[in-house]
C-alpha cells in the first residue's frame, strides 16, 4: 500500500495516457542510485538506464563494451532508488539480435532481476519480430529509431538521420508491433513532428526537435558532467563539473597547507 504523500509509481499505460492528455514527457538518464533518487524526487517521469553508460560512466568511445551483467547491475540500483519514476532498462548489442526466444530469455533477466517496468531496444521494421515476441511475454518495450548508437559503424558515424519514410516506417512497425513508445534521435524537427503526429504512442526526442511528445538526456550532460563532445542539442542546466573540481581542489590545498581538518572537524 502507498504511503501518505507518495506517488504513485507512473505504468507503463499511465506512460501512454500521457501522449493522450497532451502533456510533455520527462526522462533521462540516471546508473546509479543516489542520482536515481535525486531524478526521482526532482519528478521525472522516467528513468532510462541507457547503455550510454559505456561512454559516460566506463569512458568507451561507443556504447558497444558495456555488457547485459553491468546494465543489470546498474538497472537494479536505479530501480531500487525509483519510487514513483517508471525505469526502463536498454538492452545492450547484441541481446536481441539472437532470435525471439533468446531476447526473451535475456529481457526477462533484465526485468527480473533489476525489478524495472519495461526493456528498450534500437530498432523498427528490422526488429519488428522481436518486440512483437517481448510484448507476448509480457515484458514492456520503448523501441528506438533513427540515431542508432549501437550501429554506430554500420550508419558510418553519429549523423542526423534523414530518410524520412524509412523512419517513418520504422517507427509505425514497432508501433504495431507492440511498443508503448518510441525514442527518435537526431533527425530533422518535421520529420520528428510528422512521426509523432502519425503514432498513438508517445515520442521521446533526443535531438528531434520540440514537438516530441517528451524528451530524454543524459544526465551528465544535462549537469555539466562531461569530460569531452557536448552535443548541439543538449543545453546545459548546470556547470558540476566545474564545482566538482573547484571543491575538490579547495580540499587539496588545505589538506596540504595543515588547514584541514581543524578543531571544528576533529574528534576530542
Amino acid at each position: 500500500m502507498a504511503q501518505p504523500n507518495q506517488k504513485k509509481r507512473l505504468t507503463v499505460p499511465g506512460f501512454v495516457d500521457l501522449k493522450k492528455a497532451s502533456r510533455k514527457i520527462c526522462v533521462l538518464t540516471a546508473y546509479d542510485f543516489p542520482t536515481a533518487r535525486l531524478l526521482d524526487d526532482a519528478g521525472v517521469d522516467a528513468i532510462l538506464v541507457g547503455d550510454s553508460m559505456a561512454m559516460v560512466i566506463q569512458g568507451h568511445d561507443t556504447t558497444l563494451p558495456v555488457t547485459l551483467d553491468e546494465m543489470i547491475y546498474h538497472g537494479e540500483m536505479v530501480a531500487r532508488a525509483a519510487k514513483s519514476s517508471m525505469v526502463i532498462v536498454d538492452l545492450p548489442f547484441p541481446t536481441f539480435h539472437m532470435g525471439v526466444h533468446k531476447a526473451v530469455e535475456l529481457a526477462g533477466r533484465v526485468l527480473k532481476e533489476t525489478q524495472c517496468q519495461a526493456v528498450k531496444l534500437e530498432g523498427g521494421q528490422d526488429q519488428q519480430e522481436v518486440i512483437a515476441g517481448l510484448v507476448a511475454a509480457g515484458i514492456p518495450v520503448m523501441a528506438h529509431v533513427g540515431l542508432r548508437p549501437q550501429s554506430v559503424h554500420a550508419m558510418g558515424g553519429y549523423k542526423i538521420q534523414r530518410d524520412e519514410e524509412q523512419l517513418l516506417a520504422d517507427a509505425l512497425a514497432a508501433q504495431s508491433a507492440g511498443a508503448f513508445g518510441i525514442v527518435l534521435e537526431c533527425i530533422p524537427e518535421q520529420i520528428a513532428t510528422r512521426i509523432t503526429a502519425e503514432l498513438d504512442i508517445p515520442t521521446i526526442g533526443i535531438g528531434a526537435g520540440a514537438n516530441c511528445d517528451g524528451q530524454v538526456l543524459v544526465i551528465h550532460d544535462l549537469l555539466g558532467l562531461t569530460s569531452g563532445y557536448v552535443p548541439t542539442f543538449v543545453k546545459q542546466y548546470a556547470n558540476l563539473g566545474k564545482t566538482i573540481r573547484d571543491a575538490v581542489g579547495n580540499w587539496c590545498q588545505e589538506v596540504r597547507d595543515g588547514e584541514y581538518p581543524d578543531a571544528k572537524h576533529s574528534f576530542k
